[in-house]
């Protein structure tokens, strides 16, 4: 309707993911026997497909994991993009019951544009859209970054009594300096330092996700169910640190492609043994 009106309006976009994250994701699909170049990637329904050939595979939450981080991130805009995720050339945010800033420019565009009374936009507003839309994608990504840090906070206090306690978790990022892990009973997200993983060089593969052993060919790899030790709780940082519990999966495929990366650390894996919290998943 605002387009018929010709009315200028905020868009919520999200673009097409970037040309080098679908050669990623295409490699990574090569790592598990799944073969799709990047061209398989230009629409939605494409993803889905690839999805549906995991279901009830070793893969399956993994392959979730990464296709989600190939994806672009929306946001707003004056200029229609469309938007890839839900598959429409068009999408103007509209919210309920909780509106968004987003949706009043909508609101006063329909105003203005059926003159349907006082508090259109103006075309001093109209003019300045794109500042406002980059002041409303700003904003939401503050917002998202202030929850994350309040619950962060929040849980390293909860968790800060247990400190010594054995834990269930899953492999929720990989980098060169170390994994990132998610607990299975609360959520919590927290940090192993590559030094913490074992007696062994590690190198990181970063189209595959993994970290793998120089020595012994172990890997761990985003989406690895594993168990860990909670080490350090700071609920002022909100930053819980772990120590590796688990040994690492041994993958020929992983271990060829680990030749020649850079060393990443090492450290011998402590010797003591955890106390186990009758709170600790099973």
């Amino acid at each position: 309707a605002l387009e018929a009106k010709k009315s200028p309006l905020i868009y919520r976009v999200h673009d097409a993911p970037a040309a080098e994250k679908l050669v990623a994701l295409s490699e990574f699909l090569a790592s598990i026997g799944i073969n799709a170049s990047k061209t398989s990637f230009n629409r939605p329904n494409q993803f889905n497909r690839i999805l549906a050939k995991a279901i009830g595979t070793e893969h399956e939450e993994l392959l979730n994991e990464v296709v989600l981080r190939s994806q672009a991130q929306a946001e707003y805009r004056p200029g229609n993009l469309g938007h890839f995720g839900l598959n429409l050339r068009r999408y103007a945010h509209f919210t309920s019951p909780i509106r968004r800033y987003a949706d009043l420019i909508v609101h006063r565009a329909l105003v203005s544009a059926f003159k349907l009374g006082e508090g259109g936009l103006s075309d001093g507003e109209k003019a300045k859209l794109d500042r406002i839309a980059e002041a409303i994608s700003q904003s939401e990504r503050k917002a998202m970054s202030a929850e994350r840090e309040t619950v962060e906070r929040l849980i390293a206090m909860h968790l800060a009594e247990r400190v010594g306690d054995a834990f269930q978790a899953r492999i929720s990022g990989v980098t060169r300096f170390g994994l990132f892990v998610k607990l299975a009973d609360t959520g919590a997200d927290g940090f192993i330092p590559a030094a913490k993983l074992g007696r062994d060089f590690y190198r990181h593969v970063e189209n595959m996700h993994a970290l793998v052993g120089e020595r012994t060919g172990e890997s761990f790899r985003l989406g690895d169910k594993v168990e860990v030790k909670l080490v350090e709780a700071n609920p002022a940082a909100g930053a819980l640190r772990f120590d590796m519990l688990s040994d690492g999966r041994f993958s020929p495929s992983l271990a060829k492609a680990a030749r020649g990366r850079k060393k990443v650390g090492t450290a011998p894996r402590a010797k003591t043994k955890p106390k186990r919290s009758k709170r600790s998943s099973k």
